[in-house]
């Protein structure tokens, strides 16, 4: 049961976070006229940072350092682009959570309580329904764009890609309250997961710049061509090149987090045009950063 707690409050450290954003985002999207969408953003907004912050109260001593050290759970620019986004939409955000989990220190129990797995399963049930109805809304987002029915500034494909995240959320606490852990994926079906993951990330920094930024535009756009032609070799990768084709992935994805930080550095100090959230600039940042210690965590790790 060890490892049943230590994943599943460390896949809340990451991806509780990614959907509080996500429903900020949404939020942030939508018309002053679209009261019941917005209201519904907010709903889920403010549930998932709730959870989020239950999960933090709950990991300190738990998590791994690996997790903590990643830069997938808070980045050195998070506080201040939550500060900075709370100021420019207008949306209230819970910096207190951020700040505690920079203090969370990392153990390595191999022996939990009764009561941390009960609080842990209780957490792992609501944050279920909460993914569930987030799905759901998603999905009617999704629908109602594709309609003509309702309108907001995120693109269809980035409504898309936060749907697919969610997915990835359920399908793991689904498994880990099933088995009572983390069953090792097929690596190559992961590595295309995230690469496709960050390729969107590319093309949507790419169609949120300021169209005078073209030597980042071009940048950005260049990733988005790498990890199209990653994910177009590994179609035609057999088992025993795909050693390579992982290391071309860990070295692009290297580079890529290099430029996020740039980038997010630049948004936060307000020295790149942009219609760019710095929160946004900062949640892409920390995937990138969960991606690489994901691949480190399969073996052939960063520099």
């Amino acid at each position: 049961m060890g490892n049943y707690v230590t994943m599943s409050l460390e896949t809340h450290l990451f991806f509780g976070r990614i959907m509080k954003e996500h429903a900020l985002f949404l939020y942030a999207g939508f018309p002053c006229g679209e009261t019941k969408c917005r209201q519904q953003a907010d709903f889920f907004r403010e549930e998932f940072e709730d959870g989020l912050r239950r999960a933090v109260q709950l990991s300190n001593g738990i998590v791994s350092s690996g997790v903590l050290s990643s830069g997938e759970i808070v980045t050195e620019f998070t506080l201040k682009a939550e500060r900075q986004t709370e100021k420019l939409s207008g949306i209230s955000i819970d910096s207190e959570i951020t700040k505690a989990e920079k203090q969370l220190r990392a153990g390595n129990q191999m022996r939990f309580s009764r009561g941390i797995m009960m609080n842990v399963r209780m957490l792992n049930r609501r944050m279920l329904q909460l993914i569930n109805g987030l799905i759901e809304f998603k999905e009617q987002i999704l629908r109602e764009i594709a309609d003509c029915r309702l309108y907001t500034t995120n693109y269809p494909l980035l409504i898309e890609h936060i749907l697919r995240e969610a997915r990835l959320y359920r399908a793991t606490i689904l498994e880990l309250e099933r088995r009572g852990g983390i069953v090792p994926k097929d690596f190559r079906e992961m590595e295309q997961f995230w690469n496709q993951i960050m390729m969107e990330h590319a093309l949507f920094i790419r169609g949120l710049l300021d169209p005078t930024e073209c030597e980042l535009i071009e940048t950005a756009d260049g990733f988005a061509k790498d990890y199209c032609r990653l994910l177009e070799e590994a179609k035609e990768q057999d088992l025993r090149t795909m050693d390579e084709l992982t290391r071309k992935t860990i070295e692009t994805t290297q580079e890529y987090q290099k430029f996020k930080t740039a980038g997010t550095e630049g948004i936060t100090d307000c020295k790149i045009r942009s219609i760019i959230l710095p929160l946004l600039a900062d949640h892409v940042l920390r995937e990138a950063n969960h991606y690489l210690r994901i691949l480190a965590d399969h073996g052939i790790g960063r520099d």
